[in-house]
């Protein structure tokens, strides 16, 4: 036989299977990893410094393009740490959507995550069926927020305006004629609550059948099970968040362990792992979808029940009304010195968390008392997660680089920042 020699492969920067501009060098014995070492930094876009030079509110929508999977949920982190250097509470009406509308985006990064999962590894069929799902979840976001991806919805001091009565129609165009948009809007005739409330019966339904095509198949055990299995000592010594950790056995969620929003008034289960492979790191993440369905549904009854504010009355903070605005000397003057000015942050430093559909995302800011954050660092839970991923290829082929990406779920937009 031929002696096999080292080699060395790049994996990336632009390859299909990376979940963004991701290069890994990795280093082979024929297909075998010997050391597979990430190379970062070329999406950098400095959002830490960016932050640093605009006022607090300006930087919400910096959020959205963070994970770019799970817009609303960065925002909310970003929001927490202000309202804590502020010392504002926001109204519950407020604290229920944020939850519902987190647990949302929950779905909808989940939904992309197995869809695209499924796909590094050969099964084609899951990402048209979650584009499916995702497709009236995003329908959610544009009802409330105008946009399908990057919201801004979240406001320091609670949500920028409350749901909307009325969902949006599809319309007839050349593609689509009037029997099939009368179906099509049939689900649509009520308020957002309304559609969403719809979307959660349907949903098990669907669950069951990502599950029956991916669950017990022989090929897609074959890829996950046993790969990149990583102990719960060392999964909380790599500083692993999220699934990765409830993955490995750890039940930590910061919903439950350090709730926030809504979170101590809604009921859900906190599903973990038992073998710290990607099967399970799977399986977390199937079960987390159908936990999230049940907080939204409980969410969307105290919504219905409780009219009432979605932002802070205090006007230091948060914009008055518009006919106030426009009837008030007071109020006008709020708001010019708001949009001209920005809020005057009190000096402190702060540290914000929640549970991401990742990790941990966190935000520690440092305000000096001006109407700009001093210094501000992210701590996105997906950094830790590839920091992983000599550790976790190491004596895998080379197809199971794959699988090991698709099991971390990460996003470059947060790693990268």
């Amino acid at each position: 036989m031929t002696d096999i020699r080292n080699h060395t492969l790049n994996f990336g920067p632009q390859h299909p299977a990376a979940h963004g501009v991701l290069r890994l060098i990795l280093e082979m014995d024929g297909e075998v990893i010997e050391r597979a070492d990430p190379h970062i930094g070329l999406l950098h876009r400095g959002t830490e410094k960016l932050i640093e030079s605009r006022v607090w509110a300006q930087s919400v929508p910096y959020m959205d393009r963070l994970d770019y999977v799970s817009m609303l949920c960065n925002e909310h982190a970003y929001c927490l740490a202000a309202e804590k250097l502020l010392g504002i509470e926001i109204p519950e009406r407020a604290r229920y959507i944020r939850a519902m509308m987190d647990e949302v985006t929950r779905i909808l990064n989940h939904l992309l995550w197995i869809g695209c999962h499924g796909l590094d590894v050969g099964a084609m069929t899951m990402t048209l069926y979650t584009f499916r799902e995702r497709e009236d979840l995003m329908d959610v976001y544009e009802a409330v927020s105008g946009a399908r991806m990057h919201a801004a919805y979240y406001r320091i001091g609670g949500v920028s305006r409350d749901l909307p009565d009325r969902m949006p129609q599809y319309e007839t165009s050349p593609w689509k004629n009037a029997a099939q948009v009368r179906k099509m809007n049939e689900n649509r005739q009520g308020s957002l609550l309304d559609f969403l409330e719809d979307f959660t019966e349907r949903f098990p339904k669907h669950h069951a059948e990502y599950h029956t095509l991916l669950t017990d198949n022989r090929v897609w055990k074959q890829r996950l099970v046993n790969i990149g299995v990583v102990s719960p000592e060392r999964a909380k010594q790599l500083g692993f968040t999220g699934a990765m950790l409830r993955g490995s056995g750890v039940e930590w969620d910061l919903r439950k362990k350090q709730p926030y929003a809504a979170y101590d008034k809604v009921d859900f289960d906190i599903p973990v792992g038992v073998n710290g492979d990607c099967y399970d790191r799977y399986l977390v993440r199937m079960e987390e979808m159908l936990q999230s369905n049940r907080v939204i549904r409980q969410c969307i009854a105290w919504l219905r029940a409780n009219p009432g504010p979605v932002m802070s009355d205090d006007h230091k903070v948060t914009p008055p009304p518009k006919a106030e605005m426009k009837s008030n000397m007071e109020a006008l003057i709020h708001h010019f010195k708001l949009f001209s000015e920005g809020v005057c942050v009190p000096e402190g430093e702060v540290y914000a968390a929640i549970e991401h559909p990742k990790g941990e995302f966190g935000i520690y800011a440092i305000s000096d008392g001006a109407n700009k954050p001093y210094r501000l660092k992210i701590r996105a839970p997906g950094f830790a997660h590839l920091a992983a991923m000599d550790e976790m290829a190491r004596g895998h082929m080379l197809a199971d680089v794959v699988t090991i990406i698709g099991s971390q779920d990460i996003v470059f937009g947060e790693i990268d920042r």
